[in-house]
């Protein structure tokens, strides 16, 4: 089932998620939605707070990236393919140079930014069938993890952007609370009558 994705203002956006337990209501139909919807609105990634749970899990799948044709053959490679399921995470180490990448977000419709995130990352965190991982990523697929890790935590890529970049997207960003985004998929806005 597609889902509504929550936009720019909501309050669960600003929630620090709550772990949850193996036998939490739904989990497999709740990740399976969450997939369909990041697929039905293009994205490579989805939080649940995107569709208003404030809880710690999180869906990625960067095949888009890799039949982009924008990265190496290595990264294609890396990023084809690459669907996870992240329940209860914790980033355990981030390391490596700092680099720029244009992100963007499926609760901030037409908003892109360059973002400076580390390169690599250590991470925990349970699977969909609740089997406890910890992996080393690097490059996109790092910063896919990051981006969608940051949303379980009550952060959007625009709170790494400085002052004047704010101030610079400040109409959009209003523009999406008020409900004047006009995205191709279902969302729910923070300041829209009659929602």
């Amino acid at each position: 089932m597609i889902l509504p994705i929550y936009g720019y203002g909501e309050p669960v956006l600003r929630k620090v998620g709550e772990n949850i337990h193996k036998d939490y209501t739904n989990l497999q139909e709740l990740i399976a939605n969450m997939f369909e919807t990041m697929y039905n609105a293009y994205g490579v990634g989805l939080a649940a707070p995107q569709i208003g749970l404030p809880i710690r899990l999180f869906v990625i799948d960067t095949t888009p990236f890799a039949e982009g044709g924008d990265v190496s053959k290595e990264e294609a490679t890396e990023l084809n393919g690459f669907k996870k399921v992240f329940i209860n995470a914790k980033i355990l180490k981030e390391e490596g140079d700092v680099w720029g990448f244009n992100e963007g977000c499926l609760s901030i419709p037409d908003v892109r930014e360059d973002v400076f995130r580390h390169d690599k990352i250590t991470i925990e965190y349970y699977d969909e069938n609740f089997t406890k991982i910890t992996e080393e990523y690097d490059g996109l697929r790092a910063r896919v993890i990051q981006h969608e890790y940051d949303h379980i935590d009550g952060v959007l890529f625009t709170d790494h952007l400085s002052t004047l970049k704010k101030k610079l997207i400040g109409k959009k960003l209003q523009n999406i609370m008020d409900g004047k985004a006009r995205p191709d998929y279902k969302m729910k806005f923070a300041n829209k009558k009659g929602r």
